[in-house]
């Protein structure tokens, strides 16, 4: 059984309008004594509904989310209302009507629209993966190929079976095979339209080789008589991905194999995220980095601060600033020589330092100067980046963001020293994977941790 995809949107379109409009009424009654809205206060109500309706399509939130992630559509209409009442806030503002709203029930109505709207797709989702395990709601697939990615198509959909995705019918590519020839579930091609019209399939999906266009052009030429859905799951799992996704630029629809996360809306969640973190976190240990200074200076002479070129966003040199810890030396500038356990060059005061996590304080700065996040991969030295690229594969593919005072490597233990190959390796494939999933509540979650594990380590050294 299949909701039409129209009556679904409508229905959400509908019950967005009565959360808002419920939650405006609500507000009002809390705020002035379980009344109903003057004429002032329900005309706003209604340009926000009407303005919904107009913003919310807009951000993609009345698309088909089967499949996808809960988090991502609530962060979507967030967004969205967040944009519709910014657009309320600007028209009060221009026509001068802002005095005439009591502040308290437009901020209680923005938050408890916001609540509501992200607890009607907590509620619904939860509904519609109930009625997809009991075999309700459900798309019916044909999927077209053989080999590790059409194999991985179906345990994704089997695993996933809240997303409501049943492989009905699976395909071998070669026209030619006959019934004898396909075991298991598999069928010959030829059977392929008298399939889709037995089992009342909904979406035919074709997992091949990029190189496969021919086999690709033969398919289409099948379906051509067929009102149905295709889709194309390229097997490019010999590829090594990061953020792939499809961009239309030009007007072409393009593959993203390798990408930065960092681009529109994120870019600036990111900025904004590390500007207000990082002036907050200066103006509460600006007394400790005075006190720590005092310290370096008094306990081994040189200067206060160690500079050092990195590799930054996009591979460019950036210059990180640390607590020097060590005495100082002229160190060859291609060797490649990491801090060790008892390592003579290193003061007692700077030892402490360094077990404290304290020494990365001044890092803060290099966040404000935009070269660096407080949460990313963590910036190695030019001379390391050297080292190892040609060890590991895709090893710079974690300058795709900027690096960070911490990082999800960081707080699963990969941190200090990587004296052995496989440290770094298993190093890299943390970073690579919160530059994959990198998410504003992956970030809040690292600091989380990072806060909670504390800053000292048994490889901080």
């Amino acid at each position: 059984m299949n909701t039409p995809p129209d009556t679904l949107s409508l229905s959400a379109r509908l019950l967005d309008a009565i959360v808002i409009g419920l939650c405006g009424f609500s507000a009002y009654a809390w705020r002035f004594d379980f009344t109903l809205p003057s004429s002032d206060y329900l005309g706003l109500i209604v340009i926000g509904v009407l303005l919904s309706m107009l913003f919310f399509p807009l951000f993609g939130v009345y698309r088909s989310w089967r499949g996808g992630l809960l988090i991502d559509l609530a962060g979507r209409v967030t967004l969205a209302w967040g944009m519709v009442f910014l657009t309320l806030a600007l028209m009060l503002f221009a026509f001068q009507l802002g005095m005439g709203y009591s502040r308290i029930w437009v901020f209680l109505w923005g938050g408890m629209s916001a609540g509501g709207l992200v607890l009607l797709r907590v509620v619904t989702y939860g509904v519609l993966h109930q009625m997809r395990r009991r075999g309700l709601n459900q798309k019916r697939i044909a999927l077209i190929g053989q080999g590790a990615a059409a194999n991985d198509i179906v345990r994704r959909a089997e695993e996933a079976h809240w997303a409501g995705y049943r492989i009905e019918a699976h395909f071998l590519v070669d026209e030619s095979a006959n019934e004898s020839e396909c075991s298991g579930a598999l069928q010959p091609l030829s059977q392929l339209v008298t399939t889709l019209h037995q089992r009342a399939i909904d979406e035919v999906w074709i997992a091949l080789p990029l190189r496969d266009e021919a086999r690709i052009q033969h398919i289409l030429m099948l379906l051509r008589h067929e009102p149905i859905s295709v889709r194309y799951a390229p097997d490019i799992s010999s590829l090594r991905l990061l953020n792939h996704d499809i961009s239309t630029i030009l007007g072409l629809p393009m593959l993203d194999l390798r990408a930065t996360p960092m681009q529109g809306i994120n870019l600036w969640l990111k900025a904004i995220e590390d500007t207000l973190l990082a002036s907050l976190i200066l103006l509460l240990v600006s007394p400790l980095m005075l006190l720590i200074a005092i310290g370096i200076k008094l306990t081994s002479p040189g200067p206060v601060l160690f500079k050092q070129q990195r590799h930054g966003w996009g591979g460019r040199e950036i210059e990180v600033y640390k607590f020097r810890t060590m005495h100082q030396n002229d160190e060859a500038p291609n060797q490649v020589q990491q801090a060790t356990r008892s390592d003579t060059r290193i003061t007692p005061f700077g030892a402490f330092l360094r077990r404290t996590s304290l020494d990365e304080l001044p890092q803060f700065i290099n966040v404000l100067q935009g070269r660096m996040s407080i949460v990313g991969p963590r910036p190695h030295a030019l001379a390391h980046n050297e080292h190892y690229k040609e060890l590991i594969d895709s090893y710079m593919l974690r300058h795709k963001v900027k690096p960070g005072i911490t990082g999800w490597a960081q707080v699963n233990g990969y941190r200090g020293e990587t004296d052995t190959l496989d440290k770094m390796q298993k190093r890299i494939e943390y970073d690579l994977y919160y530059i994959e999933h990198w998410s504003l509540g992956l970030d809040l979650k690292i600091i989380a941790l990072t806060l909670f594990k504390g800053f000292s380590h048994p490889n901080a050294y």
